[in-house]
């Protein structure tokens, strides 16, 4: 029942901040919002304003050469590869979407991440996808902007043991053309280890 109120709530919403402004250009008038309907509308505007932090994602669009290291046991040299990758902004400037071309063991690579910054929970997001699976990896963080970093933590499904597996990510703008992406998860004996390290260096 709260569910199914809720979704109510966001249609009405949804079909208030539509329909209004079309009554408006037809020279007629917005129907008449209760004090709980302004505040819900209110509301749904202020999660959806563009912020600093959606700002400094705008600033990231461009292209990118990538410097790969993957770690596939504790203390082993890692294996290298080059790659590229495009961000850009949708939704209006709220998300940014970062697709990425490389190899992996051999093989061609694709995958594509999505990131914001939610202005409800005031937490980053991202998303991830990519050829070498049919899953999705969700994660959430913070960043500090004086340090210039970024903590995620998420989850995808190991398909070895079927089960949801945790990863941390770290992210360090080391200048203002260039970051390092690292990610770490349990490796061959459960403990935690450095799996993945990306050098992003952007292009002129």
């Amino acid at each position: 029942m709260l569910r199914k109120f809720r979704n109510s709530v966001w249609i009405c919403t949804i079909a208030l901040l539509v329909v209004a402004p079309a009554l408006a250009q037809q020279g007629g008038q917005a129907p008449q919002m209760s004090p709980e309907q302004q505040a819900q509308m209110e509301a749904f505007m202020k999660a959806g304003m563009l912020g600093p932090q959606h700002q400094a994602m705008a600033a990231e669009a461009g292209s990118y050469d990538l410097a790969i290291k993957s770690y596939m046991e504790p203390g082993a040299p890692p294996m290298e590869a080059s790659g590229t990758a495009t961000r850009g902004m949708i939704l209006g400037g709220r998300v940014q979407v970062e697709d990425v071309k490389s190899e992996m063991m051999g093989m061609p690579f694709t995958g594509q991440g999505m990131r914001g910054y939610d202005n409800v929970t005031g937490k980053w997001w991202s998303t991830w996808v990519d050829s070498m699976s049919t899953g999705v990896m969700v994660s959430e963080g913070t960043c500090n902007e004086q340090q210039k970093t970024c903590a995620f933590t998420g989850e995808m499904n190991d398909p070895v043991t079927k089960k949801p597996t945790k990863l941390r990510m770290n992210t360090k703008q080391t200048s203002p053309t260039s970051e390092v992406f690292e990610m770490y998860a349990p490796g061959p004996d459960g403990k935690e280890m450095k799996m993945m390290e990306i050098t992003y260096t952007k292009k002129k």
